[in-house]
């Protein structure tokens, strides 16, 4: 091809709009962040969890969890139904425990072969959690809304295990989830070694000893919910089957040689008391990590003793030389047994070894 006469290169033809082609995208409407509103969603409390399907309890006023009693919502003719759910995906990342409450849209007629939405989280009042080990900052969420936190420990067969008390004392002070300490097997050792190690904390204790009446704990359990925890063994399945007569858990042995029990629950579940309330029973521990907690969410359980830590040094561990605490003792601010019980709580999150 010559130029033409002007000079310009020839062209086969000439373009314009028309034949420029766009590749078609995804929408000209603009992107926007805003979701359903699903008006039309039903309330629900998570009771179970077992991969990626949720079991949720709908009707009967089961928010009220604290409040309104299943033997009265019996007597009404108003027990909730399950429903099977999964997460929608516009939840995104969160994740969904037992003891949340939560909102479903779709089937929730609860019959056999249906699956509704989990397509809202309520905001949470608590967070129990834990880490895989002492340096992993990474929480991993076990129970929602819980305001009771159950140790239960037992006195023999196997023996106590402290600095595991310990540890759960951390978690329940760093999620502000009142402790209450539930002494088993009192039949076959006394409880008053470890009564007097917790004295100091002021921590609420029960003693319960085999075929004992249970009516303290019930008192105690009544119209909240409560999380258990415990390592395998110490008859926290056998605790719940006496307050839930219906609750079937399975029941594990001590292992003669190593001391330690199987795991008998596999994973968390929730479970109406008769008179009100409700219970978590969670699978056995063997370690509790504690890599996410906060220094000062455990001081805010000490007020005598976080009022001295303002003469405290940036940084401070509380359980060095540098630390001001024990000048804030000397003087009489403070108990020194509640800095004993302060620095040993906190050595138990800087990562001492579960048994002693």
């Amino acid at each position: 091809m010559g130029p033409d006469a002007g000079g310009s290169p020839l062209r086969k033809r000439e373009y314009d709009e028309d034949d420029v082609r766009v590749r078609p995208g995804k929408g000209s409407r603009p992107r926007t962040r805003r979701r359903p509103a699903h008006e039309d969603a039903v309330p629900a409390f998570v009771v179970a969890v077992d991969r990626g399907r949720y079991t949720c309890l709908v009707g009967g006023d089961i928010t009220e969890t604290g409040v309104d009693g299943g033997r009265d919502r019996k007597r009404r003719g108003e027990a909730p139904r399950p429903v099977t759910a999964m997460r929608a995906r516009e939840l995104g990342r969160k994740g969904i425990v037992v003891g949340d409450l939560v909102s479903l849209v779709g089937d929730t007629s609860g019959r056999p072969d249906t699956l509704a939405r989990i397509v809202r989280l309520e905001p949470r009042t608590s967070m129990l959690r834990r880490s895989a080990d002492d340096t992993d900052e990474l929480e991993r969420p076990i129970v929602a809304n819980a305001d009771q936190l159950v140790i239960v420990t037992a006195l023999a067969d196997p023996p106590p295990r402290p600095r595991m008390i310990d540890r759960l004392l951390v978690a329940a002070f760093d999620a502000d989830i009142e402790p209450l300490l539930c002494l088993t097997k009192a039949d076959l050792a006394a409880p008053d070694d470890l009564v007097a190690r917790y004295e100091p904390l002021g921590v609420p204790y029960l003693v319960v000893r085999k075929g004992g009446d249970l009516d303290l704990v019930r008192e105690r359990l009544e119209h909240r919910l409560s999380v258990l925890v415990g390592h395998s063994g110490v008859g926290k399945s056998t605790l719940v089957n006496g307050l839930v007569p219906d609750a079937g858990r399975a029941v594990s042995h001590v292992n003669a040689v190593t001391g330690r029990g199987r795991h008998t629950s596999s994973s968390a579940v929730a479970l109406e008391l008769p008179g009100g309330g409700w219970i978590i029973d969670t699978p056995g521990v063997r370690s509790f990590g504690l890599g996410h907690v906060v220094i000062d969410n455990v001081l805010a359980a000490f007020p005598a003793l976080a009022e001295g830590t303002v003469h405290c040094p940036k940084g401070c561990t509380h359980r060095g030389e540098e630390c001001s605490l024990d000048a804030w003792v000397a003087e009489g601010h403070a108990d020194p047994m509640s800095l004993a019980s302060l620095r040993r709580l906190l050595a138990s999150r800087d990562g001492a070894p579960d048994d002693d």
